[in-house]
């Protein structure tokens, strides 16, 4: 097994514990409700760095190669990149909806 796939079952398998845990503990005080928190947040920052960095880098590779289409190339990368930053942003909001 890869480096690669190694961290991509660990963080699907920590991001399914996480999720659990927060959503399966019901008191108010319960330390594992925050540690699913932390878990989602965590995981949710982790792939979207991840995949932010993917994305700016292929859009800069793009523009080396085409200077020309720099301009065709920066909207929509912006636009990935926003989703992107949404989905980690929701994950943020749902960890501590869920405290």
């Amino acid at each position: 097994m890869s480096f690669r796939n190694a961290i991509l079952v660990l963080s699907t398998v920590l991001m399914t514990f996480g999720a659990s845990v927060a959503m399966a503990s019901d008191g108010a005080a319960d330390p594992y409700r925050s540690l699913g928190a932390g878990l989602a947040i965590s995981i949710a920052a982790f792939g979207g760095a991840i995949a932010q960095g993917r994305t700016a880098a292929a859009a800069l590779e793009g523009i080396a190669r085409n200077p020309a289409a720099a301009e065709k190339l920066f909207t929509p990368m912006i636009i990935g990149l926003a989703l992107i930053e949404s989905l980690v942003l929701y994950a943020f909001v749902i960890a501590f909806v869920k405290i």
